[in-house]
């Protein structure tokens, strides 16, 4: 009788630290998942460039950048929306990889060398006009 209560003692005792070890591991993690998305920031600026092409070039560029998460380039607009994380990088650092690429942008500008590189669809007039509110304006004639 005292080895069959001395069992179910025993595998009592293996549940319940089985379930205090799960337990901890879920808090961790969550932990861990809310700190990478408090230090996120969220940056939008304007970027000169034409087409499609542009656009995959411009975005290729940002998240080249160690710490960018997203980027997304609005062909219309002429602006780039990038979230970074900033204890890894910051604005500058995807400004100068953008313009290093051959773009400029509102405080790089392009690499001379690159934008010289770049298919003759995508060489856009350096004096373009970064639209971004993306209101269509009609000529006046």
């Amino acid at each position: 009788m005292k080895k069959v209560i001395l069992s179910v003692a025993v595998i009592a005792l293996l549940g319940l630290t089985s379930c205090k070890n799960e337990t901890k591991k879920e808090t961790d993690t969550t932990t861990k998942e809310i700190s990478r998305e408090v230090a996120m920031t969220d940056l939008s600026f304007g970027v000169r460039g034409n087409c499609g092409m542009c656009k995959s070039t411009i975005e290729k560029a940002a998240n080249s950048v160690d710490g960018v998460a997203s980027a997304n380039w609005d062909v219309d607009k002429k602006k780039i929306d990038v979230s970074y994380d900033d204890d890894k990088t910051d604005a500058m650092a995807i400004h100068k990889a953008i313009a290093a690429s051959g773009y400029d942008t509102e405080k790089v500008s392009g690499s001379k060398e690159a934008y010289k590189n770049l298919p003759g669809c995508c060489q856009y007039d350096h004096e373009m006009v970064m639209n971004q509110s993306g209101e269509v304006k009609e000529d006046d004639d």
